[in-house]
């Protein structure tokens, strides 16, 4: 979809801030002889602490296995994934159960929420699978950022579409996690809706300090970032630093065009 808000001004990454994340060589293969799919290529990339990436790219660039296998959600086939100093690849499956309920956020296209808990319910999810300690005054705070202290005893079905987006938001916020992970989350999300969706993302990178790392089409979308990496065949061929709508479109027109 296309918005058509701008942007609160990005704050400039800090080229000393502590690194949030980042691969080493990450290679992704699918299949095997004849149908042997290379998704990612060696790719190395940081994700400083305190910053909001998008990462745009064509269909079939990379972009999703890339923002999966930083989350946890897909294994490397060669390479390295690290969540501030912690080798993804060391771990066997429950600690990366572990570590992706109290590290990492993640926010869906399609929302995923339980359809019979209700949005506090939902939003507290992975704090209670793991018998984590609540902060409720963060939880509160969360809850108060985005609008929902009316909603919370509504269940998905009750909710508009940009309800379901905000409970979801909220979710992966809620352990304050290392980095959040969002992939198209404004894709289902009329315009109005889905500017208000980037802006409380901005926000919570400008006033939480959070990490955040957004996968999407839209450039204007992208522009609510402080940089946008292009990935083409499985590598980064180019980034844009505090980018706007205009400088992305240009940037995709000159890639198309050569």
């Amino acid at each position: 979809m296309t918005m058509t808000a701008t942007r609160p001004a990005a704050t400039t990454p800090g080229s000393a801030r502590e690194i949030a994340a980042r691969t080493v060589g990450a290679t992704k293969i699918y299949g095997s002889g004849d149908t042997e799919v290379t998704a990612l290529d060696s790719v190395d990339v940081e994700f400083a602490a305190g910053e909001f990436t998008a990462i745009m790219g064509p269909s079939g660039s990379g972009k999703s296995t890339l923002m999966h296998s930083l989350a946890g959600l897909d294994r490397l086939t060669e390479g390295q994934v690290l969540i501030g100093d912690t080798d993804l690849s060391t771990l066997n499956e429950r600690e990366l159960t572990l570590l992706r309920r109290t590290s990492i956020g993640f926010v869906f296209q399609a929302f995923n929420l339980i359809p019979t808990l209700t949005a506090e319910e939902n939003i507290t999810l992975p704090l209670d699978l793991g018998n984590a300690k609540r902060d409720e005054a963060w939880i509160d705070a969360v809850v108060t950022a985005v609008g929902l202290q009316e909603r919370l005893g509504h269940k998905p079905n009750e909710l508009s579409g940009g309800q379901q987006q905000r409970v979801a938001v909220a979710r992966a916020l809620a352990s304050r996690p290392a980095v959040v992970f969002a992939d198209e989350p404004t894709g289902n999300l009329d315009s109005t809706t889905g500017a208000e969706i980037l802006s409380f993302m901005r926000r919570a990178v400008n006033e939480y300090d959070q990490t955040t790392v957004m996968v999407t089409h839209d450039p204007i979308a992208a522009s609510y970032a402080d940089r946008v990496l292009f990935l083409a065949d499985g590598r980064i061929v180019s980034e844009l630093i505090d980018p706007d709508t205009d400088t992305i479109l240009a940037h995709l027109r000159a890639a198309t065009n050569s």
